[in-house]
């Protein structure tokens, strides 16, 4: 079947090439809403907490700490201050003592039944302390009346020495000692070769022997 053309075929002809004209509202058109500031604005990302502050200590405690720590300082520095003063005392007394033992060990082993007391005497001027009485005693009632009944005359010599300990007013030193004695008893002359170890020790009048020991 053929499609019915419209019934007024000029309407259409003249309505295709029209173009329709809607008047504006009495009020006017209204403008679009704006958009919202929230819907257009990113809404900042919840910020991590602020770090809390350190805890502080009170000015009164920081004081203090701060004096102990230079406290601390100043005990270091004396101690190692004093540390280095005794050390170099120590080294000082151990030439200091070598030489006094070398000087009084001939004088202290040797006499002569010819002048005892002189000998005598000038040895206990290079002692002190207790040994220089047990020496007074011992030559008095021993070595002096046995040297006078035999003649009796001993020379030592110091071969070597070395110090075996030293501290600032006292050192221990090592000697090798020749001693050539001669007397009625002995044909000729005997020579000893013997190890004393001497005890010096610092005095008012200078380095002193205060002990003798023979090894």
């Amino acid at each position: 079947k053929r499609a019915q053309r419209p019934a007024h075929p000029e309407h259409d002809e003249q309505d295709a090439g029209r173009t329709l004209l809607i008047e504006a509202p009495a009020g006017g058109w209204e403008d679009p809403p704006e958009p919202s500031p929230r819907s257009t604005q990113k809404e900042p990302e919840e910020s991590a907490p602020a770090p809390r502050p350190g805890r502080r200590l009170p000015t009164a405690v920081l004081t203090a700490v701060l004096c102990v720590v230079l406290v601390a300082g100043l005990v270091a520095v004396a101690v190692l201050g004093w540390q280095d003063r005794e050390g170099r005392r120590a080294e000082q007394a151990r030439g200091e003592a070598l030489a006094a033992a070398r000087r009084a060990a001939p004088i202290v082993l040797s006499y002569d039944y010819r002048h005892l007391d002189r000998d005598f005497t000038r040895a206990r001027a290079c002692l002190t302390g207790a040994f220089r009485d047990q020496y007074l005693k011992t030559t008095k009632t021993v070595v002096g009346p046995t040297a006078a009944k035999y003649h009796g005359v001993v020379k030592a010599t110091v071969a070597t020495a070395s110090v075996v300990s030293a501290a600032p007013d006292r050192a221990v030193v090592l000697l090798f000692v020749n001693q050539v004695t001669q007397s009625t008893q002995v044909s000729g002359s005997r020579l000893d070769l013997n190890r004393v170890r001497m005890t010096i020790t610092r005095t008012s009048a200078g380095w002193k022997v205060s002990a003798v020991d023979a090894l």
